[in-house]
């Protein structure tokens, strides 16, 4: 069996299909692990979510900061702004179906060799701290009061790890970290102001797979979440979202000893934000 790694989609479905050709991908024999962000601002989510769905267990889907804005907004649909293009799935008929589907995805998944996440990890938590804290946030969506969660969801604070942390506070923390973070500062406080490339941060503020002291350096680590960072390899991580809803590539990796790595061009399916590619 083949295991592809593919970075963020975002509705560009079309473009989806044409990496899958690409690979040569075969429901019956090989595994997609995604990367998160199936949907919102390309124009075709409805379409990605539904044959995600439909691939059962040949896909593996890790939730990203757009997904978990798609189940906030099938709970408060004030909540989606005109940025989005969700508005296809909450008018589907099948809309409960997709919903219920995606809110019972993870926030992390592993095999021996390779981890998945949509954003990153902070330094304190190593693989067994990482394990936990997921389980949590996904108990609270799968169960019963998901939606007060949501509605409660946003907001920057906590910034910082601590073991401290309760309650809401505790699950918008480890919900920051595995969807929305990109850089931090030498003790792994959350910066979500910049998103820019490596480079184009203030001083203080690092890449957060290179925190020092980071607990997770065992882990080989797949994440999606930043575009402008681009495709990227080291400190035993790979980044794959390749921007394709910019007019970047839509990049899949396919998983063994050593990564192999396919990308397709894709046409600019929305104008990134002047001077950042990576608007989330």
């Amino acid at each position: 069996m083949s295991i592809y790694a593919i970075g963020d989609i975002q509705g560009c479905f079309d473009e989806l299909l044409r990496l899958l050709d690409a690979i040569s991908f075969n429901e019956q024999s090989d595994q997609l692990w995604f990367a998160g962000d199936l949907v919102n601002r390309g124009p075709k989510s409805l379409e990605t979510l539904r044959f995600v769905k439909s691939l059962g267990d040949a896909a593996i889907t890790v939730l990203g900061n757009h997904d978990l804005h798609l189940l906030a907004a099938s709970c408060a649909p004030k909540i989606a702004n005109k940025k989005d293009s969700l508005l296809p799935i909450l008018e589907a008929p099948d809309r409960d179906e997709l919903i219920d589907w995606l809110r019972h995805r993870p926030l992390f998944h592993f095999n021996d060799d390779f981890c998945m996440v949509h954003a990153g990890l902070p330094p304190q938590w190593d693989f067994k701290k990482t394990q936990k804290m997921a389980s949590l946030v996904e108990q609270v969506l799968q169960g019963p009061d998901y939606q007060a969660f949501l509605k409660q969801m946003y907001g920057n604070k906590p910034n910082l790890w601590s073991s401290s942390l309760k309650g809401v506070a505790r699950l918008r923390f480890i919900v920051n970290c595995f969807t929305r973070m990109r850089y931090c500062d030498v003790n792994g406080r959350l910066d979500f102001i910049h998103s820019g490339p490596v480079g184009s941060q203030p001083k203080g503020l690092v890449p957060w797979f290179e925190a020092p002291k980071r607990k997770n350096t065992d882990m080989r680590i797949i994440f999606g979440h930043w575009s402008s960072l681009g495709y990227y390899e080291g400190s035993n991580c790979y980044a794959i979202d390749t921007g394709c809803l910019w007019g970047g590539q839509l990049t899949a990796l396919k998983l063994g000893e050593q990564v192999q790595r396919f990308s397709i061009d894709c046409p600019e399916a929305k104008k990134p934000r002047k001077n950042n590619l990576a608007a989330g």
